[in-house]
């Protein structure tokens, strides 16, 4: 990436942040941003004052095609839609900054079909739940104690708040422990989707885990950062298959075990006890009901 880029980059960065956005969503544009200006560099392009319409569609052509990295096939809607949405607003920034021969914001965005959405959507059952954390404490029997600890409350904490509470991936991975209240059995959420805050209720067997996890566990550990989980979000992930292998039940290994997953099946079960659609959206945090509908036809099917 060419030095232009790299300063461009940065200075979107501190836009993104002086915005008022989310730590989250600043560090995933600006990586958006950042794999957009090394594409436009294998295009011997260097400076930000050559780039046309011409290489905005054709990247987003590029990206339409591209294989994903990590498994089959190629990138999903949400993924591509996110990275349009990074780059329309990386442009915004180019015309704050008064740079008018740059690109305008295409508000291009993939429709994506909620038919086929819901049908690829396979949440676990309660028993399929249950039987993945009774396998917690078999998982990595190899390992020395203190690192075999830290996988079963990684996992354990992994349960307790993306299926216990039904928050979204980018929620669990910046949550810190100040933003557990015991006294009021209660998790607080900052800037979520939407950089809407919002307060989440502990049930008593997630208060039980937290509380064991944050007193037993997490205050003896010495690391070097504030957030709530100690590993990383690709070691969770990779905790994840691993007990989603040991279980060796074929039912819930022909599924995929993802953090969202575990938050599409609490909603599924909610609504399977009862809760009432409004209610489970508020839970979720939804902005409308017609987010929260497709659990519906997920219990229907």
């Amino acid at each position: 990436m060419s030095a232009n880029f790299t300063v461009i980059n940065q200075a979107y960065k501190d836009w993104l942040d002086t915005l008022g956005f989310s730590h989250a969503i600043v560090y995933d544009f600006n990586f958006r941003a950042r794999d957009f200006f090394n594409w436009l560099s294998l295009q011997g392009i260097a400076h930000i004052n050559s780039i046309t319409n011409k290489h905005i569609s054709t990247y987003f052509d590029y990206l339409q095609t591209r294989p994903n990295k990590r498994r089959q096939g190629g990138l999903s809607i949400a993924y591509l839609n996110k990275t349009f949405t990074a780059i329309d607003k990386l442009l915004e920034f180019l015309h704050q900054m008064e740079l008018h021969t740059a690109p305008l914001p295409t508000n291009y965005r993939i429709e994506q079909d909620k038919q086929l959405r819901v049908e690829n959507i396979q949440p676990f059952t309660q028993q399929e739940i249950k039987l993945l954390q009774a396998h917690i404490p078999k998982i990595y029997p190899n390992y020395h104690f203190e690192k075999r600890e830290r996988k079963h409350e990684q996992l354990k904490l992994v349960f307790a708040l993306f299926y216990g509470c039904g928050i979204r991936r980018t929620e669990g991975m910046k949550l810190e422990v100040t933003d557990l209240n015991f006294d009021r059995r209660s998790l607080f959420i900052k800037q979520g989707k939407n950089y809407k805050d919002r307060i989440i209720p502990m049930s008593a067997g997630v208060y039980k885990v937290l509380e064991q996890y944050v007193y037993n566990f997490r205050n003896f550990q010495k690391v070097e950062h504030k957030r709530l989980f100690i590993h990383s979000e690709c070691s969770l992930a990779n905790s994840l298959k691993d007990l989603q292998r040991i279980t060796q039940n074929k039912a819930i290994q022909g599924k995929k075990l993802a953090f969202h997953i575990l938050r599409h099946s609490i909603a599924t079960h909610l609504l399977q006890n009862g809760v009432s659609i409004e209610n489970i959206a508020q839970f979720l945090g939804h902005s409308s009901l017609e987010s929260t509908q497709i659990y519906t036809h997920i219990v229907n099917r």
